[in-house]
């Protein structure tokens, strides 16, 4: 098995991840030119071939933490990532070659944002879980895999006139909600360039639905269209359009376009578990499936932990929830560099 890095053809490498069970939009080409040219992190993405035919593959990015220590990760800013191969051999091939290539770029740690386990023996963290599940082409259907509950907020909002739009437009009114929506979070908001980036890099597959009421724009979600796939990634809602139930309307109307579209998985992507993005996803009838991110240490005995989640984090997330808007608006981009 030979274990090259990727130069020039993206063609080959995105054919492979397309028709591979393990590809995600984040394994594609696509994800490398929106890191690469939102904050020039240094890429590495890997291949393994038998003979001129490819085995596997595996995108990485040289990143920086906080405190200047460097790490491997498969990859930033996505929630999926890691080893994309088609035979054990090629697994442990680029294992291999990755372990080597940390060494020699003397990082601390990789990190690989498995979706599964991949028998590989790889210290793992299990503290991310994902939320997917296949939909119909009938609304109807899909409205019923919904517990009644939550099915009635999906119908709320359309009485307090809410309304959708899909398409590519509203970018700017978009990005303020959401660097809003992160700051109630107590989270870095990411740079306006990275989100526009993905927009204009993926093209048609990737589309914002925006949710308006009496032409005020209150909530918005960017998607991501992978092969069967809908992935809803970048989202956030005003709190005044809380009691309307804008998000339970946002996400119906979401999985509805794709439903029609033709679209026959909806993924609600990553959460933590006792957080309240983890308990909507349970509310709407999704069930939890552990995302075994998986570790090549170098340094240390234990993966990071470089969660919000971290106690030694809290006090930075509460301060950071209590600053003005347009603090955390011009230093969330700076920080997002250093928490990929």
């Amino acid at each position: 098995m030979n274990v090259t890095e990727l130069t020039t053809d993206s063609v080959e490498w995105d054919a492979f991840v397309k028709t591979s069970d393990e590809g995600t939009p984040f394994h594609l080409t696509a994800w490398k030119q929106v890191v690469a040219e939102t904050f020039d992190f240094p890429a590495h993405y890997l291949i393994a071939r038998e003979g001129s035919r490819i085995e596997g593959v595996l995108p990485l990015f040289e990143v920086r933490g906080l405190l200047g220590g460097k790490a491997m990760i498969s990859v930033p800013y996505g929630v999926y990532g890691g080893i994309c191969a088609t035979s054990t051999a090629a697994r442990w091939a680029l294992v291999a070659r990755v372990e080597a290539l940390a060494r020699d770029r003397r990082a601390a740690y990789v990190e690989l944002r498995q979706q599964r386990e991949q028998g590989l023996g790889l210290p793992t963290k299990s503290l991310y879980v994902s939320f997917a599940r296949t939909i119909s082409s009938s609304d109807q259907e899909n409205a019923a895999a919904i517990p009644r509950k939550q099915r009635r907020m999906t119908r709320l909002g359309a009485t307090h006139g809410l309304r959708a739009e899909i398409g590519r437009n509203h970018f700017d009114d978009f990005y303020e909600i959401y660097a809003h929506s992160v700051r109630q979070l107590g989270s870095p908001v990411f740079p306006r360039a990275l989100l526009r980036k993905v927009l204009d890099v993926f093209d048609k597959d990737c589309q914002i639905l925006t949710v308006w009421r009496h032409d005020r724009i209150v909530a918005g979600v960017m998607t991501l269209f992978y092969e069967d796939r809908v992935l809803p990634y970048y989202g956030g809602a005003l709190r005044e359009a809380f009691p309307y139930a804008v998000n339970d309307f946002m996400y119906w109307e979401l999985m509805r376009h794709g439903a029609a579209a033709g679209y026959r998985i909806f993924d609600f992507g990553r959460s933590r578990e006792g957080t309240g993005s983890y308990d909507f996803k349970r509310h709407w009838g999704f069930e939890p499936v552990p995302l075994p991110y998986q570790y090549v240490l170098l340094r240390g005995s234990r993966p990071p932990n470089l969660s919000p989640s971290n106690p030694r984090f809290k006090l930075a997330v509460r301060a950071w929830k209590r600053l003005p808007f347009g603090v955390t608006k011009a230093l969330g981009p700076r920080l997002a560099r250093y928490l990929p």
